[in-house]
């Protein structure tokens, strides 16, 4: 325990350990130390935020996707899949009832879908901010060039989310198909910072073929890029993947990564994720003591939310679904949390 204790000290001091340190406290973390950490987690999310949990209005607009990830539903080799697209009068309909619900962030997210050409987003993101000036807008559709990217910031986006999976590149090209590349993901993740975009980046926790050694070299590569958003979840595997009979991600190791990253962050925007809910009822509660202060209920239209499976028994209706704001609100003050109308920038430190 000394031993654990004094690397979460050195870490909530100094923000950074070496690989060997990070691989040492994720392999031999006690459950007396995992509590000292979430604890110092939890006082930093305050610290830096109070104990204000935002909330942002996922739109899952579109599950065609140009790309074959192994572990992805929405793969494009995925026959199975019941493919959908939101309409402009759609998603602004999503924004409405959002907006209603006291929500100041829009997320849109979707697959790599060649259809929604770079101006159609352009639109979408400029009548969203022409209807609701005072809200942001994240954007999450995969991998583009500067000149994309750099266009629909001009268009009024805030946010970005693109998750780079895993920093390793022999570990990247192990879930993905050759065309794809850890490098190009970083250099998008880099533009994207460079264009003055709120980013972010993330990881599966306990994905095929990961090692402690990798966790370690995506949280050194978090430490680098300074992300102003990490998306953590645990992997769920999707029963029409090549990763179908892979073991899914732990709510424990996803607990603790949130932590660390918090440590190693102190002012990053910190989703507990759908997937943390996936794996246990409770599980969004339990990442917000672990120093997350984000979450994202789904406004997507309830006919179209089963359909954007990326994994089994992804839950999109009960607290999940924005409708049921109430319901959030009421579980997060049960804990001593308060769900907040605003924006939920990000705050330098």
């Amino acid at each position: 325990m000394d031993t654990i204790k004094e690397l979460v000290d050195r870490l909530a001091k100094h923000r950074i350990l070496d690989r060997e340190e990070f691989c040492f406290l994720i392999d031999h973390m006690t459950k007396d130390g995992a509590t000292y950490l979430y604890e110092k987690a939890r006082n930093e999310a305050l610290n830096s935020y109070g104990n204000r949990i935002f909330v942002r209005g996922l739109m899952e607009f579109t599950n065609y996707c140009k790309n074959d990830c192994y572990y992805c539903g929405i793969r494009r080799s995925n026959p199975k899949a019941a493919r959908y697209r939101l309409t402009p009068d759609q998603i602004m309909d999503c924004c409405r009832i959002g907006y209603g619900l006291g929500l100041r962030t829009f997320v849109l997210q979707g697959g790599e879908d060649p259809w929604f050409t770079d101006e159609k987003i352009a639109y979408l993101v400029e009548s969203i901010k022409k209807s609701y000036p005072d809200c942001a807008v994240t954007l999450s559709v995969g991998e583009k060039d500067l000149h994309t990217y750099k266009r629909w910031f001009d268009a009024g986006a805030d946010r970005y989310l693109l998750r780079h999976e895993t920093a390793n590149p022999c570990h990247y090209a192990s879930l993905h198909p050759p065309q794809m590349s850890s490098e190009h993901r970083k250099e998008c993740l880099r533009n994207l910072k460079a264009i003055g975009y709120q980013t972010g980046c993330g990881i599966m926790v306990g994905a095929p073929y990961q090692t402690t050694e990798h966790i370690a070299e995506d949280l050194e590569f978090m430490y680098g890029l300074q992300p102003e958003m990490v998306g953590i979840g645990p992997f769920i595997p999707h029963h029409d993947t090549p990763f179908k009979d892979r073991p899914a991600g732990t709510l424990r190791q996803t607990l603790l990564l949130l932590a660390i990253v918090r440590l190693m962050l102190p002012s990053v925007l910190l989703p507990a994720t759908t997937a943390l809910g996936t794996i246990e009822e409770n599980g969004r509660e339990q990442g917000v003591m672990a120093g997350a202060n984000v979450v994202m209920p789904n406004l997507s239209p309830v006919d179209v939310r089963k359909k954007y499976m990326l994994y089994d028994n992804k839950i999109s209706t009960g607290v999940e679904a924005a409708t049921n704001i109430n319901e959030l609100k009421k579980r997060m003050k049960a804990i001593g949390y308060e769900v907040v109308t605003d924006r939920g920038d990000y705050k330098k430190p």
